[in-house]
């Protein structure tokens, strides 16, 4: 009697499993059975997973030759065939609008929208010959609520989600599913990475909102206490598994109170209510 055929492997590539929800998912998916290719921009970081047990590629989304070769490295080792890739690699760039320089905001942009579409780009062909796949995009709250002195990390996310819904509309009927998930605050290295990024990028000392950067630049490099709901990486698991393995997968997961909150608030409030309720929400760090 001929054995029966084997079960390929899911598989998935993961950006940003250096720390925090990337870090938790790839762990928690390859406990599942997924072939888990984890990504990481350092060097150190690459080492660290590959000694974790992962199959561990360097992949910078600010450089398109880094994603080239992400990707080619995926497609020899799968021969061709990637069940699914979760975008989530970003870092959030504090400041004013009118303090974000043009080359500060595109350095925002290359990382959170330009390279996870073209990375999201170049494994598409792989799913369209497969017939399926999954892509899941880690997007936020400030997707569709904007706070102030947060404007180069909203305008990615907004970014993204808008370019979600219309590649959803045009992968209708190919079997590949993509999904966006939006957290809130979550227990990670993000505050610590967005410090770095507001001390090198920020003129604080000549700036308008010089007195709120103290309360901001404060905030941010306190190491004490957590926001308000803030919750572990693996609550954005969670949400991650249902996309990945549901047969319905959600377009949009909400993760956190806030998230819930603002969602419901903005379908009902009108733009100057709404606007008064997000100003209260940060008014410790205007005050």
């Amino acid at each position: 009697m001929p054995d029966a055929p084997e079960t390929p492997t899911r598989s998935i590539l993961i950006t940003g499993c250096s720390s925090g929800i990337g870090h938790a998912a790839a762990h928690a998916l390859a406990k599942r059975g997924w072939r888990v290719f984890a990504t990481a921009r350092a060097a150190a970081d690459v080492t660290r997973l590959e000694e974790e047990g992962f199959e561990a590629l360097p992949l910078d989304l600010a450089d398109s030759a880094s994603i080239e070769a992400a990707v080619a490295a995926v497609q020899a080792r799968t021969k061709g065939r990637l069940t699914a890739l979760f975008n989530n690699g970003a870092y959030g760039q504090p400041g004013a609008v009118e303090d974000l320089t043009r080359a500060v905001l595109r350095e925002q942009l290359e990382t959170n929208l330009l390279g996870t579409h073209e990375l999201t780009a170049r494994v598409l062909p792989m799913m369209r010959a497969q017939g399926h796949g999954r892509i899941v995009h880690n997007s936020s709250v400030l997707g569709f609520a904007a706070l102030p002195y947060r404007g180069a990390y909203i305008c990615s996310k907004f970014a993204l989600e808008g370019l979600t819904d219309t590649l959803r509309q045009e992968l209708t009927g190919s079997g590949i599913h993509i999904s966006l998930i939006q957290p809130g605050p979550i227990a990670s290295r993000f505050r610590e990475n967005a410090y770095q990024a507001f001390k090198a990028n920020i003129d604080t000392t000549h700036s308008a909102h010089a007195d709120t950067y103290r309360k901001v630049e404060a905030r941010l490099a306190s190491q004490e206490g957590k926001a308000p709901f803030t919750l572990g990486p693996e609550a954005v698991v969670d949400k991650l598994i249902h996309a990945l393995e549901s047969r319905r997968p959600k377009p949009r997961y909400a993760v956190t109170v806030p998230t819930h909150l603002f969602a419901a608030l903005k379908r009902v409030l009108s733009t100057r209510g709404m606007d008064r309720v997000l100003l209260r929400s940060t008014r410790d760090e205007r005050e």
